[in-house]
Parts: structure tokens; sequence; C-alpha cells
């Protein structure tokens, strides 16, 4: 994807408050080998629509600034709290021999063909639904396609069991095969129990809206 930037030439509170009242985002472009961070800013309509595909995320885009075109990598958004504004963005210039980390969506797909799901019935949890990655530039990914066709009942489906694009490694953080996928059962509603005996006799028994209460069965005489 390709985005147009322009050089930014004041910064601090004040200067970035004015540029957000013109419609504009302030940011920076950082990284890169002897190469310094560079204040840009650029047009918050064009931005935040850009921000809404998935690709500009997780993909390698192509910055324009001052006539000359480079790659880079979105880092951070800051959003306001409950406006729809974009108050900051970075960016990292990408080097062809540097390995990235990054953070990729998974699509699933076949989940309906699947025996959990066709033959079981089963609900089809997905644990997660990004991958942390690392790889070049050049063997990036715009997504990891997760084939779910041979998920059987109540089966899971690890990080191993996924083939990954060449030249891609998964980053652990310390856990070594996670959970991606589980088929779990439906649950079934729990039939009322049946209203115990007594209390039926007792709702029999019980009079008539309007009517009078059953008169007491008078007790026997006393023998003499």
């Amino acid at each position: 994807m390709k985005f147009v930037a322009f050089e930014r030439a004041k910064q601090g509170t004040g200067a970035s408050r004015r540029l957000r009242i013109s419609g504009k985002t302030p940011g920076i472009v950082y990284g890169g080998e002897g190469q310094q961070p560079q204040l840009i800013e650029i047009d918050h309509n064009a931005l935040w629509h850009a921000l809404k595909k998935e690709a500009f995320h997780s993909s390698i885009l192509e910055m324009e600034l001052g006539g000359a075109s480079s790659k880079v990598l979105l880092r951070d958004v800051q959003y306001h709290p409950f406006r729809q504004l974009v108050q900051h963005i970075d960016f990292q210039r990408v080097d062809a021999k540097t390995r990235l980390h990054m953070k990729v969506p998974l699509h699933f797909k076949g989940e309906e063909e699947s025996e959990a799901v066709k033959t079981a019935h089963n609900l089809v949890n997905h644990v997660i639904t990004e991958l942390e990655i690392s790889c070049l530039p050049s063997d990036l990914p715009e997504f990891i396609e997760v084939d779910l066709s041979g998920l059987t009942k109540n089966a899971t489906l690890h990080v191993n069991d996924i083939k990954l694009p060449k030249g891609v490694k998964y980053v652990s953080h310390g856990k070594n095969n996670p959970v991606i996928v589980s088929a779990v059962p439906p649950l079934v509603a729990e039939e009322p129990a049946p209203a115990a005996e007594g209390a039926a006799a007792a709702e029999g028994a019980a009079p008539a809206a309007g009517g009078k209460p059953a008169a007491k069965t008078a007790k026997p005489a006393a023998k003499k």
C-alpha cells in the first residue's frame, strides 16, 4: 500500500494541536542505519480510511515523502479516547537485510466443511487471531491462512500444526506451541426438574378463585 506524507517542521504539544485542527495527523519515521528520525504529517481523513484496511497494519508500506519513496512499517497508532481522531502515528523504515518482528493476522477457511462442525456440530473457538512472526521484509506475508477442513470432533489445532510460509518463523515468547483453534461440543440446555408430588397435591387442593376454603375435618368424639 502507498501513502503520502509531508515534512513537519515544528514539534511540541501546541504545534501538534494546531495540526490536528487543520485536519492533519502528526507522526514520525525512525529506524534505518545512519538515518535520523523524521517528523511527518499526514492528511487525517486519508489516514483514517487507510487504518481500516488490514494490510495497512501487517504489510510493508510505500511512503512518498518529499518526492522520494521509501519502505516503512506501521509501528504505533494513538487514538483519541472517545473521538474518531488519530492523534499520532509512528512508522519504522525497512532494511531489506534485517529480519522483522511483526504480528500477522490469521485467516481461517474450511470450518463449515470440517467433521467437527458438519458431523459433530461442534463450536469452533478461535483462540488466537494473529501470530507474531520473524522474517525478512521480502518474505513478510499479508496474512497466514489456516485450513480447518480437517478439524475433527473435540480436537485442538496448535501452532506446530499449521504450515508457515517460506522464510517465516514463529516468535514464541515462552509459549512454544499454543492452541490456535479448539472444537468444543455445543452446550445442551438442562430440562427443568419435575415438580414434587407434594407440591402437585397441594396445588390440586387449593380452592378455586373466589371459592371458600375447604372445611376442616371434624375430630372423632372421644370414647366414654
